[in-house]
C-alpha cells in the first residue's frame, strides 16, 4: 500500500489482514517509491501495488505521481490498482477526477472509490483488495491478472 495518509494505510492493512484468508499475505506500507534498497533480499515477493490517494489532497496525488516513475512496467498489466479515499466528502475535494481517471488510463490500471472512514465500507475494500491479490499471485485458476486487469476497467 503506497500513499500518503499512514493511518488509513494502516487502518486497510489491518482490515485486509482480518479477512480470512487460504494464505499468508504480507503487507508492505510506504509512503512514496522507491522502497529503500537495504533489506531488499529479505523482501517477499510483490503481486499488487495499491496506491491511495486521498480525494482532500494534492500532495496525495503528486506522491503517487512521483512513485509511478519507479514501479516495473510490468506491473501495470494488472499488478497496479489506484483506490481514492475519502469521496464521501466531495466538497472538500482538492484532487481533479480527471486526473485520478487519467493516471487509470494511461497506466491501464483499475480506479476504485471508497471511503475507507465508514467500517462497513472498509471492510468490502479490503474484501476487494484480498481478491485481487489473489487473482494477481495467480492463485485463482484460470484467472490471470492481465485479464482481470482489462475486466475490471471494462
Amino acid at each position: 500500500l503506497v500513499g500518503s495518509d499512514e493511518a488509513l494505510q494502516q487502518q486497510l492493512a489491518e482490515a485486509i489482514l482480518r479477512e480470512k484468508k487460504d494464505c499468508k499475505i504480507s503487507i508492505h506500507l510506504a509512503t512514496s517509491l522507491p522502497l529503500p534498497s537495504e533489506g531488499d533480499h529479505f523482501r517477499p515477493r510483490i503481486d499488487l501495488i495499491v496506491f491511495m490517494i486521498d480525494i482532500k489532497s494534492k500532495y496525495s496525488l503528486k506522491n503517487i505521481e512521483a512513485s509511478l516513475a519507479y514501479v516495473d512496467a510490468n506491473f501495470f498489466l494488472g499488478k497496479v490498482c489506484f483506490l481514492v479515499t475519502g469521496v464521501g466528502r466531495v466538497n472538500y475535494c482538492s484532487v481533479e477526477m480527471n486526473a485520478i481517471w487519467k493516471l487509470g488510463e494511461v497506466y491501464c490500471s483499475p480506479v476504485l472509490f471508497c471511503e475507507l472512514e465508514l467500517e462497513r465500507i472498509q471492510v468490502a475494500t479490503a474484501q476487494r483488495l484480498l481478491r485481487m491479490l489473489q487473482i494477481c499471485a495467480g492463485r485463482v485458476p484460470g484467472v490471470s491478472a492481465l485479464s482481470f486487469g482489462s475486466l475490471i476497467r471494462n
